[in-house]
């Protein structure tokens, strides 16, 4: 997660961390990761959500057809729907969604779910799936092949990213529905790599229970939240590692990409509610982030490294399994309230390289205050590998020094 806080949950953990270890945006133990390049949406493979209406619109017709019900097992069955129904939904879907597995830094992994854009391997996921790792791979489920992946860019505030598979050609791509139809009490099934079990996807039913709803994620390790709104709410029981992952409608189109809360992470809702993003604000991130242009929440392109690794207080380094260490030095914690208390540098970073050290305290960067872990991962998205940015901090003995920094390339924030 880019910002302390940013996203509302992780993926699901794979690696040797607890749930202590869990810390804001995507802390070792959280899910997923990434980098890339690409040309999303390109040619006919992207299925556009919103032309046409009748029969190739999925939300023609009245809403409150109930639901399908079922636990976190294809095919189960709670709520009126048929399990058959589930299933069948299912095997439609899984052929467009892929399994994402990442590293953070070389001992902790994570993993999350994907949809495929077309047939190139352009993916779409939430940004909480993909910061953070220092590699990713993907396992598409149309096809059982396995790709590496590169970030093509993405948008920390609304928890959405978009990723590029290595070599990719002829993947199924999803099929898209138009969420301004949806209507509490629609039949919806979520589908996705629960528990980060990898293989065919688990698909659970449900109905809507809200629209337009906002949330506020608190990170327990850090103390920093951040609010997504405009989400859909439903009773189908999302779970971590389904993040990145399809909610569709009784058509097998996708109108929400799946939001998992899980360890480190409460929401302020009901503990059996599940939420997603409406596919067409995701896409129009996306189409952003494809068409190359950043702005103060999307970051397209490589993420700029400071080389910093930024925790609490009362939290050192050792709290951050794998010696994971934040590119922006904001990710992983918050700080005292005159900026953004450093915990370790990365050797021969570009942080070290100007003589930051363990115990300082980033004030400013590229001219601009910074009060908080926050305030320098919003600074440092503005900026690409190999640009320079003066950095103002105070050390430990309260003497305040000013250098230039010439940034890295680092891991997805």
């Amino acid at each position: 997660m880019g910002a302390v806080g940013a996203g509302i949950g992780i993926g699901y953990v794979l690696g040797p961390s607890t749930p202590s270890d869990l810390a804001s945006g995507v802390a070792p133990g959280s899910s997923s990761g990434g980098s890339g390049d690409g040309n999303p949406f390109s040619g006919s493979d992207y299925n556009n959500p919103f032309s046409g209406s009748g029969a190739d619109n999925p939300f023609s017709g009245s809403g409150g057809s109930g639901s399908l019900g079922g636990d976190s097992t294809p095919g189960t069955s709670t709520n009126g729907g048929g399990s058959s129904d589930v299933s069948s939904i299912a095997a439609e879907v899984d052929p467009a969604l892929v399994d994402i597995n990442v590293i953070f830094d070389g001992d902790v992994s994570g993993a999350g779910t994907g949809i495929v854009l077309n047939s190139d391997g352009e993916v779409l996921t939430n940004n909480h799936v993909v910061e953070g790792a220092t590699s990713i791979s993907v396992t598409d489920i149309g096809n059982g092949k396995t790709y590496g992946a590169t970030v093509v860019g993405y948008d920390s505030s609304d928890d959405v990213a978009v990723i590029q598979l290595t070599d990719a050609s002829g993947l199924q791509a999803a099929h898209i529905g138009n969420p301004s139809n949806v209507a509490v009490g629609d039949a919806v099934v979520a589908i996705g790599n629960a528990g980060g079990t990898g293989g065919t996807p688990t698909a659970t039913g449900g109905s809507i229970t809200a629209l337009n709803q906002a949330i506020t994620a608190s990170d327990e390790v850090s103390g920093g939240s951040e609010s997504l709104s405009g989400l859909i709410e439903t009773d189908a029981d999302i779970q971590p590692g389904d993040s990145g992952g399809s909610l569709v409608n009784s058509s097998g189109q996708v109108i929400g990409m799946d939001t998992a809360a899980s360890e480190g992470y409460s929401l302020s809702s009901q503990a059996d509610q599940g939420y997603a993003i409406p596919i067409d604000k995701a896409l129009s991130v996306a189409s952003q982030i494809e068409a190359g242009d950043g702005s103060s929440t999307v970051h397209v392109g490589p993420t700029a490294y400071l080389g910093v690794l930024v925790s609490t207080s009362n939290s050192s380094a050792s709290a951050y399994p794998g010696g994971y260490y934040s590119p922006f030095g904001a990710q992983n914690g918050t700080s005292n309230s005159d900026g953004a208390l450093v915990s370790a540098v990365v050797s021969g970073g570009p942080a070290s390289e100007i003589g930051l050290t363990q115990g300082d305290v980033i004030t400013s960067l590229g001219g601009h205050s910074v009060t908080s872990a926050s305030d320098l991962t919003a600074l440092i998205q503005q900026y690409q590998p190999g640009d320079s940015v003066q950095v103002g901090w105070t050390d430990t003995s309260g003497e305040a020094h000013t250098a230039t920094a010439t940034l890295g390339s680092g891991p997805a924030q």
